[in-house]
């Protein structure tokens, strides 16, 4: 008895029917559980927070209802501030994990460190939505309790999160700095996974050129020459695409976390944004 053909161009069809089923699959989980590859939080009590805030030199910053939304500089010797400064920390840690940028600075700056839902001992989970909320209510509270200048800097992440507050209160913001930046978080993802289509599957994107389109303040940009996180190019190409006041620093030899926050290094930095303020 004759054996029946085979259909090579019905087994063709089925192969590739079978590999777009599975691969929509693995793009599916991959969109549905991207946060959990974006962030990654530290927790912990704030009884444990405030202990180690204490030998950081940090205290507590709390909402008008009572719970805690971040950390601040105490001023030394009862000292008033001349300028205030609003933090975004990046993807990992937590905020009291940051007093080495208010170290950076002079006496003069009271700082702000803002804490993200769901890390450190704030409530909730992190996601761009919640962070952006969070992010505006930080900017607005200090706004409204105090007429001194408010600068925003951002770091990693917090780039994207800065650049979109900065969107939103362009007429109240003295100055902006962000601290190895980026496009969007989704161009960061296309450069580690070129083969997937980050452009499509991603809802955190934290698009930092549209932002700024919003904003014409003065913007510092200090970018790490060898980083290996968010690719030192993408920083640049923000910084040649924003039209507002601006400059640049790079550390040459410096990778995503090691950049040198020796205080020599953050005056020029910080004095290029107050002396375009507005």
């Amino acid at each position: 008895m004759r054996k029946p053909e085979v259909n090579l161009r019905t087994f063709a069809r089925r192969l590739v029917i079978a590999f777009g089923v599975v691969s929509v699959v693995f793009l599916g989980v991959l969109a549905v559980f991207q946060k959990n590859f974006i962030y990654y939080p530290s927790r912990a009590s704030e009884a444990s927070l405030l202990g180690l805030a204490t030998q950081r030199g940090l205290m507590p910053w709390r909402a008008p209802e009572g719970h805690l939304i971040g950390w601040k500089t105490p001023l030394p010797n009862g000292n008033k501030p001349a300028r205030r400064l609003l933090v975004f920390h990046g993807n990992g840690g937590q905020a009291v994990d940051r007093a080495y940028i208010a170290a950076s600075l002079p006496a003069d700056w009271e700082v702000f460190c803002l804490e993200y839902p769901g890390y450190g001992a704030r409530a909730g989970s992190p996601s761009e939505l919640a962070i952006r909320e969070a992010a505006l209510q930080g900017c607005d509270l200090l706004r409204e309790s105090s007429p001194l200048p408010l600068f925003l800097a951002g770091e990693s992440l917090g780039t994207g999160v800065a650049s979109w507050v900065a969107a939103q209160r362009p007429d109240s913001l003295a100055g902006v700095v962000l601290i190895t930046p980026m496009t969007s978080l989704v161009d960061v993802a296309a450069y580690h996974c070129p083969f997937l289509p980050v452009h499509l599957m991603m809802t955190e994107r934290y698009d930092s050129v549209t932002a700024l389109r919003r904003y014409q303040g003065p913007v510092a940009f200090v970018l790490a020459g060898r980083d290996e996180i968010i690719p030192v190019d993408l920083g640049r190409r923000l910084y040649q695409g924003y039209s507002g006041p601006k400059r640049i620093w790079e550390q040459r030899d410096a990778s995503h976390n090691t950049l040198d926050f020796a205080p020599q290094h953050w005056a020029p930095v910080f004095q290029f944004v107050l002396d375009h303020a507005h």
